[in-house]
Parts: structure tokens; C-alpha cells; sequence
């Protein structure tokens, strides 16, 4: 059987589904890896790389789509690349399903069978898997980066002789994996770190790293059977208002990391909470593409509104593409062992699999 991938657009993907490291692990179960010629050079890893190791390299993707079995890439493909894929492939990735209904559609009608790697279930098998986790960890590193290069004061407390520069206030909205490592990130370079999450169970993750905790008092359970969030009520939303109120005019960072799985992003900070911040202060936000956690950010842009940066972000693993993927493509090799059978030499879409039952997108 044969595994193959194509490049992605470079104009907005750096990432790359396999690397040397993990089309060896392929190999050696037993199959056989394609990759189109000048894969991944501008990661600085030249064919070269990918042969030492068995690859094959083909000259097109079109190449390399008549001859896979199973076809890996980081994003939904373009109209381009559906066309060029062959009937009854398994198409392996991150599609983002709500995103892109009408190139699902189109590639479903082409008896394709589409695995989307967001959809994997919370469970301890999946953890090798877990884009989602592996991605996000990034993103909150990334996020506490990027503001301290914008933020135009220092972020630890100095004492010095000529007096004493108080630490730098901090506040991450959203304690998933991003928020996390957020808060971890900002505690390891000095700032007073606060966070909130509708989750209650998150409390204690952020105690832990020595963040505060803001919560809202609330009696609705906020966390899905899959330990995600969920949507807010319009009660929950107007204590949460509230309660941000203050919190905003102390701090001057907030890291916004609030997603709800298949749907856009919650506006959690509206133009009056916004505003409420001092001149000076940064709105960062990694749900900028998913409609976003705040007014006024926009995808790949930085608007200044009252003094006040509000960053919305855009394609953030392109700033880390060679990290990102090395994690990338180990998460997507421990999913294709899974689905590999080594015995019977095929690719076993076994429904008893709860990790395989759900991460196939069936119909849009």
C-alpha cells in the first residue's frame, strides 16, 4: 500500500504532512511513501532527505495522486487537487468540516473516504493523535511571544537604582491546551498571569501554574462529554461581562484562546469591554479565524483602536512551520498505524473503532 503527499499552498501553508523521521516510521510498517518532487525545500529538508530514508520522489501531484492508496495533507484541498485525486482513496488531514462543506461534498461524491483529525474523540488511545493538542501547545507559546515583541514595556518586575518597573498583567481567556501553555509561557517570563474558562474543571489546571483563576458563578454545567466548551447561555454571558469589566481595566495583555468545536468562535470582548483597557495594552487573539474572541480583530492584521493593539492572528504555525510539523506529521503517522492492518497489508476502516467511527466525515 501506498501513502502519498502532495505540497500545500506555500502562500498560506508552511507545514508539511510527513518528514524524513516519519515516512522511515511508514516504511517500516510496511509501506511504501510518495512525496512530490521539491516537497518540503523551503523548510530547508531537500529531497535528498526524503530518499536516504526509501521515499519516492514523483515529478507532480497529480504524480502522486494516480498512485496512492492514502493521500496525507495538512489543510482541505484546493478545487485543483480534488480533481486530480483518484476514485475510493482515503484522504487523511485537518478539514475542517465547517469550513469547507462544498470541497467535502465534492470529494465524498467522489467516492473518496475523508478522515478529519479535529474530530478525534478524548480518549487515551487518541492522545498520540491529537492534532488539536499538539497545534495549540504551539499557538499558546507563540501568543505570549508575539505580545511581549509588541508590548512596549517590559514584562517581568525590575528593581533597579532608579526605582522599581512593576511585572507586566496578563490575562488568557480560554484554558484549553493554548490557554495553558499561554499562562505557563507568561509565569516563565514574569508576568502576573490570571485566567477564565467556562469550564470549572480548568481551575485547578491554572492554579497549578500558578495563574488565578476568574470564574464566573454559575449552576449550568459549561464542558461537553468530549471535555470541551460549550456555548454559553445569554445569563452566563452577562455575568461573564461583568465580571470582565474589571478584569480588563487591571491587565495589559489578554490572550484570547476560546473556541467551541464546529462552530465559530464566542465574541466574548465586546467595543465597550475593549475599550475599557489603557492605552498601550494588547488584545491578542488566536480565535481571529474562527470570527474571533474580540471586537475589532481581524485575520493577519493588528488595528489600533483608542491606543489599544488588537491583534488578530492569522496561519500562526507559519511562524513555527518546522515544530509544527515535525508534531504534525508524528500525530498523523500514530493515526495511519492505527487504521493500518500489517497482517492483511490494508488500510481497515474498522466502525468498531470509535477513533476510526469518528474522525470519517460521512456526509456534509
Amino acid at each position: 500500500m501506498i501513502v502519498g503527499s502532495i505540497k500545500e499552498d506555500l502562500a498560506s501553508e508552511k507545514r508539511v504532512s510527513i518528514t524524513p523521521e516519519t515516512a522511515k516510521n511508514l516504511i517500516g510498517l510496511g509501506l511504501k511513501v510518495y512525496i512530490e518532487k521539491d516537497y518540503a525545500n523551503h523548510l530547508g529538508i531537500d529531497d535528498n532527505n526524503y530518499k536516504d530514508v526509501g521515499v519516492e520522489i514523483k515529478s507532480s501531484a497529480k504524480e502522486v495522486s494516480k498512485s496512492s492508496d492514502l493521500i496525507t495533507k495538512v489543510n482541505c484541498p484546493s478545487e485543483n487537487e480534488i480533481n486530480i485525486f483518484e476514485e475510493n482513496t482515503i484522504l487523511v488531514g485537518m478539514m475542517n468540516p465547517s469550513k469547507n462543506k462544498n470541497q467535502i461534498h465534492k470529494i465524498i461524491n467522489k467516492k473518496i473516504k475523508i478522515f478529519s483529525l479535529e474530530l478525534l474523540p478524548r480518549i487515551t488511545r487518541a492522545q498520540s493523535m491529537d492534532v488539536l493538542s499538539s497545534q495549540s501547545n504551539l499557538a499558546g507559546y507563540r501568543a505570549v511571544i508575539d505580545c511581549v515583541a509588541e508590548f512596549e514595556k517590559s514584562i517581568p518586575m525590575m528593581m533597579t537604582a532608579a526605582g522599581t518597573v512593576p511585572a507586566a498583567k496578563v490575562l488568557v481567556i480560554g484554558a484549553g491546551v493554548a490557554g495553558l501553555q499561554a499562562i505557563a509561557t507568561a509565569k516563565r517570563l514574569g508576568a502576573i498571569v490570571s485566567a477564565t474558562d467556562v469550564r470549572v474543571a480548568s481551575k485547578e489546571q491554572v492554579e497549578s501554574l500558578g495563574g488565578k483563576f476568574l470564574m464566573v458563578e454559575q449552576s449550568e454545567d459549561m464542558e461537553t462529554k468530549g471535555g470541551y466548551a460549550k456555548e454559553a447561555s445569554e445569563d452566563y454571558k452577562k455575568k461573564q461581562a461583568e465580571m470582565m469589566k474589571e478584569a480588563l481595566k487591571k491587565n495589559d495583555i489578554v490572550i484570547c484562546t476560546a473556541l467551541i468545536p464546529g462552530k465559530p468562535a464566542p465574541r466574548i470582548l465586546t467595543d465597550e469591554l475593549v475599550k475599557l483597557m489603557k492605552p498601550g495594552s494588547i488584545v491578542y487573539d488566536l480565535a481571529a479565524e474562527q470570527g474571533g474572541n474580540s471586537a475589532f480583530s481581524e485575520p493577519g492584521k493588528i488595528n489600533t483602536i483608542d491606543g489599544i493593539k488588537i491583534i488578530g492572528v492569522k496561519s500562526l504555525m507559519n511562524s513555527l512551520p518546522l515544530t509544527a510539523s515535525s508534531l504534525y506529521a508524528k500525530n498523523l503517522f500514530s493515526f495511519i498505524r492505527n487504521l493500518y492492518s500489517r497482517e492483511k497489508k490494508i488500510f481497515n476502516i474498522n466502525f468498531e473503532d470509535e477513533i476510526i467511527e469518528k474522525t470519517l466525515i460521512k456526509e456534509i
